[in-house]
């Protein structure tokens, strides 16, 4: 039993960072207000929400092509992809965590932040001196 739990344990700090790593993909790429929320003993649908805003439709297409081809070259694929022919809203489905990247005016109408204000902000770009 004490080993399946290390090992949850440990999956489940995998997990986080890699969220981190989305979210670091992002502020990299000039992404902004990026937060991660943690959705564990909130929601069994995934553990994190990587939420961020680009600039236009052109930038947030290509956030959503940075995020998913650099967590593939390091050997982690999405289970879905929605949204990147318009480029509104970008999500990228890595089922133990989701990254969602909008335009600026459908961030502000979706409001995941409120919609999900029972989770915990794990990391946000607005915090000085945090790095994902």
């Amino acid at each position: 039993m004490a080993s399946a739990s290390r090992q949850s344990d440990t999956a489940s700090a995998d997990v986080a960072a890699l969220a981190k790593r989305a979210a670091e993909i992002l502020v990299d790429n000039k992404a902004n207000d990026v937060v991660v929320l943690g959705l564990k003993g909130v929601s069994d649908m995934t553990d994190f929400f990587v939420i961020a805003s680009g600039t236009s439709d052109t930038h947030v297409r290509a956030l959503g092509q940075h995020v998913e081809e650099e967590l593939r070259v390091a050997g982690t694929r999405t289970q879905h992809v929605e949204g990147t022919s318009q480029g509104r809203w970008v999500l990228l489905d890595y089922f133990d965590f989701v990254v969602h990247i909008f335009h600026p005016t459908l961030r502000e109408f979706y409001r995941l932040e409120r919609l999900w204000s029972d989770a915990k902000v794990v990391w946000s770009s607005a915090t000085p001196g945090r790095s994902p």
